[in-house]
């Protein structure tokens, strides 16, 4: 993975990617290593986001600045 920052969404469609192509059989064991150690450390990059976005939510809760909006607009 990249060392420049790529988002959450990207992430995951990076670790789709990854999944087929181990799931699929055909490549060599260190290819299947590297698309495995990409994919923990796409994994892992994922939670981190995931936490940051869960404890800026809580923050936003706790201090109350939740407004109501209308979906419709």
């Amino acid at each position: 993975m990249s060392k420049k920052r790529i988002t959450f969404e990207k992430a995951l469609e990076r670790l789709e990617k990854l999944t087929v192509e181990l799931e699929r059989g055909d490549l060599s064991l260190e290819e299947s290593l590297e698309r495995f150690k990409e994919g923990i450390e796409l994994t892992r990059y994922c939670r981190k986001l995931l936490s940051e976005a869960e404890y800026r939510l809580e923050m936003v809760l706790q201090d109350g600045q939740v407004t109501e909006f209308n979906i419709d607009e």
